[in-house]
């Protein structure tokens, strides 16, 4: 018993050690870990650190370049401070001259953000690369002209050239350069920038075909001095003047370096950098899995005027009806509204109250289309026949589409001319609903029921049947192809409708991998249309992906192209639109109507003869210090 007894106590003592081992055991590996877990945050620390030092660093080394441009030129007289800051010491451009008038206005302030939305996902914001009207519109704030459109007037103003001069023959047009325009990073613009962003649109290594179509008949871009451009024209051209106007400058200290690796930068999804309003916060950083597009204002901005917000931002939103709810809600400050949604939410106090509303036809608004694929993998397909063409266009009641979806907010389009335009033929009536025709049309082209189906087939038994693709996230575009589909059947053509994501739709215009595709094209004041129609640009990457091809056109266009005189060259694209109005190459749909809500807390909103000046106008909008959002 005693064993027992004093064994009892000695096990007890026993396991009362082991714990306190395993105790210090666990307490080491504690003090262990905590110890990693320091150095890993002291190694965070270090790191963020070093960022700051060299974002410093960065900031440091622009400001310093900053500080020795403003020095050079106050030195060279470029630039002569003033202690005033009111309007009669301070000479403001024309191109800004009503921006500086929105400034004037009572209770303006800078400040508060931008919110608009994008439809679908972007694919690049690289210049050159990108291809569709949402990158287009985010560049547009970034890269910048070098003259540009008075808005009311529609002349020419200078907006990074300071002045320009034609030679009599037209082939020379000489540009001298404002010396105070600088790039968001501090760098200044020269001719030299100028002359390189030719260059580099010209370089066959570059994945910039619709730009070198569009710049063929310049012969060369030189910098002469520093501040001062010419340009060679090769021959007569009628728009010379405004593809001077519209060349967007490039930096070359940034984008130089990917000519030794052309395939990076084709290959690439957020190349962007200009010396616009606003920039970037990375020029290299953003990818498509980001979603949004964020641009912050550029504090260099070297214009007369400085940008009014401090950010502005697109969120992407596919669906019409969350879109709608996001801009209810106050999460976005614009919203397009399709004509059913116009009409119901002009009866809608919640959004009146909160609203400008604008209704309005712009005079370089776009058309709709159906474009029909010539050629496919290198054979003609049934769209080859111009019968077939016209025949479509015959049972595609385009009248009924703009009353019953668009509920009359369009007009019908009979070419890639407006009707306003002094390029349209009056004479020419766009082609009512007529089943009759139609088919009379498909019968001489060898199309006709011959098996009791009610569908049509060729003389070697083949249905007439295709797809039409279409942009999956558009309703209004989903109606119209259900209603065409209807319509069709009617005729005894079975047309299968293909809702695509717009990189698929992308993807199957570069390879010319449709039957017929729905789209829209953006107009001028005079639409060149060059790139669209004529049988040179069938080639890969050109815009002409049905492969449409007339020879007589063709000349036409080169003619037209050719004649500086108004007077000449207006008959001829007149006749050029009567050779696609007897072709057919699109079935022209409509032009639509613009009905915008704008959050009513956005000021500075006015209608011009180029449409609304929101976007293309940015500083004239501005938002009243107690109703800013964003801070």
């Amino acid at each position: 018993m005693v064993c027992f007894e004093n064994f009892l106590p000695d096990g007890q003592t026993e396991t009362k050690m082991q714990q306190k081992s395993i105790s210090r055991v666990w307490i080491n590996y504690a003090l262990f870990a905590l110890l990693v877990l320091l150095l890993i945050l002291l190694m965070y620390q270090v790191d963020r650190q070093w960022l700051k030092l060299e974002q410093m660093q960065t900031a440091l080394t622009e400001q310093a370049t900053d500080l020795r441009n403003l020095r050079t030129a106050l030195s060279s007289g470029q630039l002569s401070l003033s202690t005033s800051g009111t309007a009669g010491s301070h000479t403001v451009a024309p191109a800004f001259q009503r921006a500086w008038n929105a400034a004037q206005q009572p209770g303006y302030a800078q400040g508060d953000w931008n919110v608009s939305s994008f439809g679908n996902n972007l694919k690049t914001l690289t210049p050159l690369i990108s291809s569709d009207a949402y990158a287009s519109d985010v560049q547009s704030y970034v890269q910048e002209s070098l003259i540009t459109r008075n808005p009311d007037t529609l002349e020419w103003e200078g907006l990074i050239a300071r002045d320009w001069r034609v030679s009599d023959d037209g082939l020379t047009i000489t540009v001298n350069l404002r010396p105070d325009v600088k790039f968001s990073d501090g760098v200044p613009l020269t001719a030299e920038d100028v002359a390189f962003s030719f260059s580099f649109i010209m370089n066959e290594a570059i994945q910039a075909p619709r730009e070198r179509a569009y710049l063929e008949k310049l012969a060369s871009v030189t910098a002469t001095d520093p501040y001062t451009v010419r340009f060679v024209f090769k021959e007569p051209y009628f728009e010379a003047m405004n593809l001077v106007a519209m060349v967007v400058v490039m930096p070359k200290h940034f984008y130089e370096p990917y000519l030794k690796t052309p395939e990076t930068f084709n290959e690439s999804k957020g190349l962007l950098l200009g010396s616009g309003p606003y920039r970037m916060a990375d020029p290299k950083g953003w990818t498509p899995d980001q979603g949004n597009v964020e641009l912050v204002r550029n504090e260099r901005y070297w214009g007369d005027v400085q940008p009014t917000f401090d950010r502005i931002l697109w969120k992407i939103i596919q669906n019409d009806s969350a879109r709608l709810t996001t801009y209810r809600n106050g999460e976005i400050d614009t919203y397009s509204a399709r004509p059913v949604e116009y009409n119901a939410l002009k009866n809608d106090p919640q959004i009146m109250d909160k609203s400008h509303h604008f209704e309005y036809m712009s005079p370089v608004v776009g058309y709709s289309y159906i474009a029909w694929n010539e050629q496919r993998a290198g054979k003609p397909t049934l769209f080859a026949d111009k019968r077939v063409r016209q025949a479509m266009t015959w049972l595609t009641d385009r009248q009924r589409i703009i009353d019953e979806i668009f509920l009359g907010y369009a007009e019908t389009a009979i070419s890639p001319f407006s009707p306003r335009s002094k390029q349209h033929d009056p004479t020419l009536q766009p082609r009512p609903y007529d089943m009759g025709k139609a088919k009379a049309l498909l019968k001489e082209a060898g199309f006709e029921d011959r098996n009791g189906d009610g569908v049509l087939e060729s003389a070697d038994g083949t249905p007439f049947t295709f797809k039409l693709t279409y942009f999956e996230s558009n309703e209004d575009t989903k109606r119209m192809v259900l209603l065409l589909k209807d319509l069709y059947a009617r005729a005894g053509i079975k047309m299968e409708p293909s809702a695509q994501e717009w990189p698929v739709m992308q993807e199957q215009i570069d390879k010319k991998d449709f039957d017929a595709i729905t789209l829209g094209w953006t107009s001028g004041l005079e639409t060149d249309i060059y790139q669209m129609f004529h049988g040179s640009q069938i080639k890969t990457g050109g815009d002409n992906f049905i492969s449409y091809s007339n020879p007589e056109l063709d000349r036409l266009i080169d003619t037209a192209r050719a004649t500086v005189d108004e007077n000449q060259r207006m008959p001829l694209w007149q006749q050029a639109e009567k050779i696609m109005h007897e072709d057919q190459p699109y079935t022209f749909l409509l032009r639509r109507k613009s009905l915008v809500f704008i959050d009513r807390r956005i000021n500075g909103l006015a209608l011009t003869n180029m449409g609304l000046n929101q976007g293309f106008l940015p500083m004239e909008n501005w938002v009243p210090a107690p109703r800013q959002r964003y801070r």
